[in-house]
């Protein structure tokens, strides 16, 4: 029977190459294959072809093979063909497989003769082949014709290079021998990626076709450019043979009397032609998967045990069983909770550390943006003065007022008051707008079921849009309740014995002494004909701004006083991506050298606004703010006692306008916080379900979504793959394994073999394929007339095929048809 052991490789191979095939990838696994590569019209076909007794592959002028072709020889008593594209159809007809292959290749690349990588699958079942797998790669071509794409050499390259790069691809390079091997296009690619010769084995084509006198002798004794596995020479039919119906079987009589009769050949015919070549590449095949075995089985399981986890999940799934979708939905809406919960309240357990969200964006809004937009509110300092000097006047009437009337103080605060209403409104905007973000981000866990997502999508978003009316009509109400009572009994307030003294430049609060406020990064904006810009490290203090030259703060370049400075805003050069501010000196005084403003660049308008809101803690406000220094005197005529009453009332402005400011500052985020963000938490934790349930049908809401129903199909068909190959590895371990140990009186039966290199055809003669093991009577071949060979039963059926390899070929992979048991 032979070495079973041995015989099992190839098939196991096709098996895991079906199975990866099947699921339209190759699960990132290098399986041991032969790739046969060569220019146009080197041959590569008829090889083939006569492997096969069967004219079976598309032929004709320019680029034919356009797709790979993964063809396995399967030795068989019946003959037929099988696609793994149409399961279950037996070809019989090889014209069939021919217009199948074309018509194949056409549905993926179009007419065009253009080309692509995805393989096409196709089982030969023959009782005249051995068992054998290889693929066959489009020809190399140089020139585009027709309306080939312009770069199609690059693309037949990539895609060549895609399969011979694997260190487990054998390399059948394919080479006519009526032009000149330094310019083989297969044995340039081939050194390319096997630089030492060891996976490449040649195939020297169109021997009867060299110039008379000529031969390929050096080539084929590997003499001339040296190949570990050496070189092979067949003879192929010629185009008139082809056109003429010529039975291959016929061709492969001739091919061997070619070898017999011809001077240079006649030494080493039995190492030459189409059944021999057939026979190494079983052999080198075998042998070449059986030392990659170990590998690839542990490869296997790595892969099995990454997808064990997924896996687990979809193992007894079954999508239409309304148990399953009810508690899907269910678990989906409480993570759902447990992510938006997360988000806002900054214990989410992936943290993106590219930029703030959710809730850490949301506190931002509150501590830094909300008391900005409150200090930006502008007070025209001329308007101001006119108008509580206009308030005074008509406060007294046709009389000369001897106060400061009070009723002109409220009617002026009153109308800075209104003013808070804006930054306010604005908030609660930016604040939804985050909000909404975060929900769509939270549901971005339930893209498996589309309209589930969707659905969740609009229930939440449409509840935060009502709870939008109820909290600005809750913040307006907060400000209305500040107009209705003017409480100048606050603790904090000034009261008018104290305006009356009081000095706004000399009133102007300030933090801590050196506290430090804030660190960071920031350019210095400086044209280039005064050194350019330059990036330093800053740090604000409640009395300076210093910059240095690192974070070491060892270096420091320069110190600036925080007095008498303001902030304005600058706007972004043409093409510039960076955003800009200014400090200068409200007194017209240089800043900085000779620069009256300092321009200091940030990356982003959030970087900005966060270090205005740091300098506005430090003191510095922006330009044209209720702290602006009084207007001159001169603006308008006012008797001295009208100035004195004016002053008196900005004064009391100020301080009841700060007091405002702060309660402001402290309610709006809480009334935020519990009317909306908290409301939206319990929302979902309580009544979404509810509004899912009554909002359609169960079932539509947990249909699949097409990608995650293909990724699931994918993967349990990738995991079952992967065991069905681990199983079929285990089978041929299994079997060496139990088989029994030879006898010591089975030992003389045949002589010690002789162990030799594995790769590479023997220079010498070998008896091994002498008659009558060679020429399969399939083939219509006459024998040798050499030796005979060892009996078939001289071989010891229980070698191990995990040692070290007999001198190629110790035996055939299974005896050849034909031969007599």
């Amino acid at each position: 029977m032979g070495n079973r052991g041995m015989e099992d490789l190839i098939p196991l191979i096709n098996k895991l190459q079906d199975a990866f095939s099947s699921i339209g990838q190759s699960c990132n696994l290098d399986l041991p294959q032969i790739a046969v590569v060569g220019g146009q019209s080197a041959g590569k076909s008829s090889v083939l072809e006569n492997f096969v007794g069967r004219d079976f592959l598309p032929r004709g002028s320019g680029i034919v093979t356009r797709r790979p072709l993964i063809l396995q020889l399967v030795n068989n008593k019946a003959e037929y063909a099988e696609f793994l594209h149409c399961k279950g159809k037996k070809f019989v007809d090889f014209d069939e497989v021919r217009a199948e292959i074309e018509s194949e290749t056409d549905r993926i690349t179009g007419s065009n003769k253009g080309i692509s990588s995805i393989p096409i699958n196709l089982r030969v079942y023959s009782p005249n082949v051995l068992n054998l797998t290889l693929i066959d790669l489009p020809g190399m071509t140089k020139v585009a014709v027709g309306d080939q794409p312009v770069d199609i050499e690059h693309q037949i390259r990539d895609m060549l290079l895609q399969f011979i790069t694997k260190e487990s691809c054998l390399i059948l390079a394919v080479t006519p021998a009526n032009t000149d091997l330094a310019n083989s296009d297969a044995l340039k690619i081939a050194k390319e990626v096997d630089p030492q010769g060891l996976r490449t084995i040649g195939v020297i084509t169109k021997l009867d076709l060299m110039d008379e006198g000529t031969d390929a002798k050096d080539i084929l004794e590997n003499k001339l450019l040296p190949l570990r596995r050496g070189y092979i020479g067949v003879v192929n039919r010629s185009q008139k043979d082809i056109d003429g119906k010529k039975d291959i079987r016929a061709a492969l009589a001739a091919e061997r009397k070619f070898f017999l009769s011809h001077p240079g050949y006649r030494h080493m015919a039995e190492r030459m032609g189409t059944p021999h070549l057939q026979k190494t590449l079983n052999q080198q095949l075998t042998n070449h998967i059986r030392d990659t075995l170990p590998g690839l089985r542990s490869k296997l399981q790595s892969q099995l045990l990454s997808l064990e986890k997924e896996v687990e999940e979809y193992k007894n799934f079954s999508p239409d069983d309304p148990t399953r979708k009810t508690k899907a939905l269910l678990q989906m809406v409480q993570q759902f909770g447990v992510d938006f919960e997360k988000c806002i309240e900054g214990s989410g357990d992936q943290v993106d550390t590219n930029e703030l969200s959710g809730g850490a964006k949301i506190n931002r809004l509150f501590h830094e943006r909300f008391p900005f937009e409150l200090v930006k509110i502008v007070f025209d300092e001329k308007e101001l003065r006119r108008e509580i000097s206009h308030a005074i006047k008509n406060v007294h009437g046709v009389r000369t007022g001897l106060f400061t009337p009070d009723l002109a103080f409220e009617v002026i605060v009153k109308k800075q008051i209104v003013k808070l209403k804006t930054p306010c409104l604005k908030c609660i905007d930016l604040v939804i707008q985050e909000l909404i973000n975060t929900v769509r981000q939270c549901t971005n866990k339930l893209s498996s079921y589309p309209r589930l997502r969707e659905e969740t999508e609009r229930i939440v978003t449409t509840h935060v849009r009502e709870r939008e009316g109820k909290t600005k009509d809750q913040v307006l109400l907060l400000i209305d309740i500040e107009l209705s009572y003017i409480n100048t009994n606050h603790e904090d307030f000034i009261g008018f014995a104290n305006a009356q003294q009081r000095n706004t430049a000399a009133n102007k609060k300030r933090a801590i002494p050196n506290q430090v406020i804030r660190k960071g990064w920031l350019t210095i904006n400086i044209s280039i004909m005064k050194g350019g810009s330059k990036e330093y490290w800053f740090v604000l203090t409640a009395e300076s701004l210093s910059w240095y030259k690192d974070e070491e703060e060892k270096e420091k370049k320069y110190m600036l006083p925080l007095d008498n400075l303001k902030i304005r805003d600058v706007e972004k050069g043409f093409m510039s991506t960076k955003h800009i501010f200014a400090i200068f000196n409200t007194e017209q005084r240089n800043v900085y050298k000779d620069l009256r403003q300092v321009e200091l660049t940030c990356d982003s308008q959030e970087d900005v606004d966060s270090w205005k809101a740091s300098f506005l803690r430090a003191g510095v406000y922006p330009e044209k703010d209720q702290n602006e220094d009084a207007a001159p005197a001169d603006t308008f005529s006012m008797d001295p006692q009208l100035e004195r009453q004016v002053e008196t009332i900005r004064n009391l402005v100020d301080s009841y306008i700060g007091i405002i400011n702060k309660t402001t500052r402290d309610l709006v985020p809480k009334t935020i916080m519990h009317l909306m963000i908290n409301s939206a938490k319990d929302f979902i934790h309580s009544e979404l379900l509810a509004y899912l349930y009554s909002s359609g049908d169960q079932n539509s809401l947990m249909e699949e979504s097409q990608d995650q129903a293909q990724r699931r199909d994918e993967m349990l068909r990738m995991y079952h793959a992967l065991k069905e190959a681990l199983l079929i590895i285990g089978d041929i371990s299994d079997y060496h394994n139990r088989r029994p140990t030879p006898t010591a009186a089975a030992a003389p039966s045949r002589p010690p073999a002789v162990r030799g290199p594995t790769p590479g055809p023997p220079m010498n003669p070998s008896p091994a394929f002498g008659a009558p093991l060679n020429p399969s009577p399939a083939f219509g071949a006459p024998p040798i007339p050499s030796r005979p060979g060892p009996p078939i039963n001289a071989f010891n059926s229980h070698q191990d095929p995990f040692s070290a390899p007999p001198q190629i070929p110790s035996r055939p992979a299974r005896v050849p048809p034909g031969v007599p048991r």
